[in-house]
């Protein structure tokens, strides 16, 4: 297998923010965030793609993203979410993960054309990050 940033981040050699561990999946802060809390959840198994995700891990990926999606809007006090999957197109990464992107009304994306608006400063992602950890205690 090529390198993984994410299968990095899974065994712990690249340093991410992580909200959510469980034993089929993992969940963390992306390093590019639409919004802040912008979170990234994959299975810990190196999985390519959607299409290649095998019946085993459907129910964990999708309970953990249901719950995450609570957890980031309650976190960041946002009016939704935005929760998806590219597959192979626009897919930055070649490991199944999904986006859970806090959304507010009339906060500027339009269509597919997202401009990106990082966190203030680490403080500010570290204090995120918390904050979806503690609302994932509730959900």
């Amino acid at each position: 297998m090529e390198f993984c940033r994410f299968c990095e981040i899974i065994a712990g050699r690249i340093a991410a923010d992580i909200v959510l561990e469980d034993d089929h999946t993992i969940a963390f802060l992306d390093m590019r965030p639409l919004f802040p809390g912008h979170t990234l959840l994959v299975p810990r198994r190196h999985i390519e793609t959607l299409d290649d995700l095998p019946d085993d891990l459907l129910q964990p990926l999708f309970t953990s993203a249901r719950r995450l999606s609570i957890a980031v809007r309650t976190a960041v006090d946002a009016h939704g979410t935005f929760v998806a999957i590219n597959n192979k197109v626009s897919q930055s990464v070649p490991h199944v993960h999904v986006h859970i992107v806090p959304r507010r009304r009339r906060d500027g994306l339009r269509g597919f054309f997202w401009p990106r608006h990082s966190y203030d400063d680490e403080v500010h992602r570290i204090r995120t990050a918390a904050a979806i950890r503690r609302a994932l205690d509730v959900v």
